[in-house]
């Protein structure tokens, strides 16, 4: 009763409120609680200012919390129906499994391999627009690299790597039989490296609801649980172990192992390079480097006790790695250092944490450890535009920096550069050959010392353009792909909005003329000639290279917007990461190992010590190592200002 005579108070207090909002959005906030309603107007003054980045630390980080909250209750879209499952019982299954099943305490196959993207906001359909304007037009004239553009100290290669390495261990789309062919326009032929290519169409699956008939499908697990070491199947888990306390494979000389074909041996392989196979040989050594630790402890754990502690360790630091370390480089801002700690240990700290446990909810004890996992009811799942805001390949640059390792570095730790190698030769086969040649050492502190590219305008690697792509066990296809223009087509082709559209979809305010996207007077007038100076037709990839980038920030404010609630979910979601983080399930040496482990740098002190002691500079092992370690400040963080 007393809701039906509030219902026309809320109408004419919503109405009242339009004044003051943008129109784009008057229908969203007519869905809205009241509540919701209150919060959506004070992320929505912030944005008309573009201030939030600016604001007090303490400040901001509200500013991020209500947003978050905003796009768990609206921007999380099932998509598919989930087979029937059973619920998991952790006495029966307190470990991951090698498909991603019984993960979710209510329904087996959530999360699975095989199952489907999901989506942060309602589909667009494209299959009028698919060509419009051509993918090998908006590649040529605003992708392809002119001249390396870098992220100076920030970001090296061995971040570039690393989120790579994270994109195996996640998302991968089922393709479909039939193939499409792009051919080059008349007016960009010339200046393509591929007149026309040809590549196999996502499948596209029934989804048995209404709205979204038809979805795609993950061959990979969206679980954070290190499949990229262990595979995605149990077929994958049998060649990559040895089965001997409950150790992976890996060679002699601290790579990856290959089969007789030249094909590296590891959790996937497919379109890969030396960066992320460098990677994995890492984190292999920490797999079987915990291994020892718990046979240290236990000598009665067998081997498959081991390796199932083992990997629950390592994907664990992994996952730690990520959210307190690369992420924070990749966002470098007092607000989001706080933000990225606090997804892990909570506003109360590390210190508080370590000492007392989990504490009060996910904001006073962090995502970490929470009582029971939240999918704030959907089925978790990565999404198709989480896909399309992680499509990153400008940081590759056009060619490798293998540093002198055999000589003294100089004051800056530095090691001479003796040889500069093409990309081209640093991917598949072929860079598993240049691996073994460099070695394991060179390779990572080359990288080290080497600046990955910047997610920019005119900075694709046009090296990307004529690509030997793989096969689903990692070995060459017959056709090249033209990677730029096949990700501009596979945006349009998967429903996901352009770039406009996609800012509505996120409650950011949309851009209405290109000089609210960029201050570059040359990319407007492109712009304006590739799409008819119609800004509702930019893509979305474009939009997020050109899009003004906030002070710190190596990516877009738009990307940035769904990472803030998918790196957030990976976490939440997963029982691994709460109700069972714990003694019980990871045992008491394997919890020591993840909470002492804080950076890629420890992980790397771990198994090889001189490196970091010789020729790591840094404070992080993802900045470029020869830049100077961070200046410590007394200020405490919640009370710092922006710089």
């Amino acid at each position: 009763m007393l809701s039906q005579l509030l219902k026309p108070i809320k109408a004419v207090f919503k109405s009242e409120l339009q004044k003051f909002i943008h129109k784009d959005f008057h229908e969203l906030v007519q869905r809205m609680t009241v509540i919701d309603t209150f919060l959506f107007l004070i992320v929505h003054f912030v944005d008309k200012f573009g201030v939030w980045h600016k604001l007090p630390v303490i400040l901001g980080l509200l500013y991020l919390a209500i947003r978050r909250h905003l796009h768990q209750e609206y921007n999380l879209i099932n998509v598919g129906r989930i087979p029937v499952g059973v619920r998991s019982n952790l006495v029966d299954l307190p470990y991951r499994t090698a498909d991603g099943k019984y993960n979710d305490p209510f329904n087996e196959a959530v999360g699975a391999r095989g199952s489907f993207f999901g989506r942060n906001m309602q589909i667009i359909d494209q299959s009028n627009k698919l060509l419009s304007p051509d993918p090998m037009v908006v590649a040529t004239k605003l992708l392809a690299r002119r001249k390396l553009i870098d992220t100076g100290k920030q970001f090296n290669m061995i971040a570039a790597s690393w989120i790579q390495f994270m994109i195996h261990d996640w998302i991968d789309h089922l393709e479909d039989t039939k193939q499409v062919e792009l051919v080059a326009p008349r007016e960009v032929a010339s200046e393509c490296p591929l007149k026309s290519f040809k590549f196999f169409k996502t499948k596209q699956v029934p989804t048995g609801f209404f709205q979204n008939k038809t979805g795609s499908i993950n061959v990979r697990t969206p679980w954070w649980d290190g499949s990229v070491l262990y595979g995605s199947n149990a077929e994958t888990l049998g060649k990559v172990r040895t089965y001997k306390d409950g150790k992976l494979k890996i060679a002699d000389d601290g790579l990856l192992l290959h089969d007789n074909d030249g094909v590296a041996i590891s959790g996937d392989v497919r379109n890969s390079w030396a960066g992320v196979s460098t990677l994995q040989a890492l984190f292999i050594k920490e797999h079987n480097a915990v291994c020892d630790a718990l046979k240290k402890e236990d000598l009665d754990l067998e081997d498959e006790d081991l390796y199932r502690h083992a990997k629950l360790v390592t994907s664990a630091v992994i996952a730690k790695v990520h959210t307190i370390d690369w992420t924070v480089e990749l966002l470098k801002t007092d607000t989001l250092l706080a933000g990225m700690r606090g997804n892990w240990y909570g506003l109360l700290g590390k210190k508080f944490k370590d000492t007392f446990g989990h504490v009060g909810g996910a904001i006073l004890g962090g995502l970490v450890g929470l009582k029971q996992p939240d999918n704030h009811g959907v089925p978790y799942s990565l999404t198709e535009e989480f896909t399309s805001v992680y499509r990153m390949h400008p940081l590759l640059p056009d060619d490798f920096h293998r540093r002198d390792v055999s000589v003294e570095p100089d004051h800056n730790k530095s090691p001479p550069l003796i040889e500069t190698v093409p990309m081209g030769n640093m991917i598949g086969l072929k860079g598993e050959q240049a691996s073994k040649e460099m070695g394991f050492r060179a390779l990572l502190v080359s990288m080290g010392h080497q600046s990955s590219g910047a997610l920019e305008l005119w900075n694709y690697p046009v090296w990307l353009r004529d690509l030997i792509a793989h096969d689903m066990d990692g070995k060459d296809r017959p056709d090249h792909v033209d990677l730029a223009a096949l990700e501009i087509y596979r945006d349009r082709e998967r429903k996901i909005a352009r770039y406009n559209d996609f800012r509505r979809g996120l409650f950011l305010i949309p851009i209405s003329k290109w000089e609210d996207l960029t201050d570059d007077k040359e990319a407007i007038e492109v712009l304006r000639d590739v799409y008819d100076d119609d800004v509702e037709k930019l893509d979305i990839l474009v939009g997020l290279m050109a899009e003004k980038k906030i002070k710190g920030f190596a990516i877009s404010e738009t990307a940035f917007v769904i990472f803030l609630l998918m790196a957030s979910r990976r976490l939440e979601a997963d029982k691994f990461f709460t109700s069972h983080f714990n003694e019980e399930t990871y045992t008491k040496k394997g919890l020591e190992w993840v909470n002492s482990t804080e950076s890629l740098k420890d992980v790397i002190e771990r198994h090889e010590p001189e490196i970091s002691k010789k020729w790591m500079n840094s404070s992080s092992a993802f900045s470029v190592w020869d830049s100077p370690p961070n200046t410590p400040n007394p200020i405490p963080i919640y009370l710092r200002l922006p710089h």
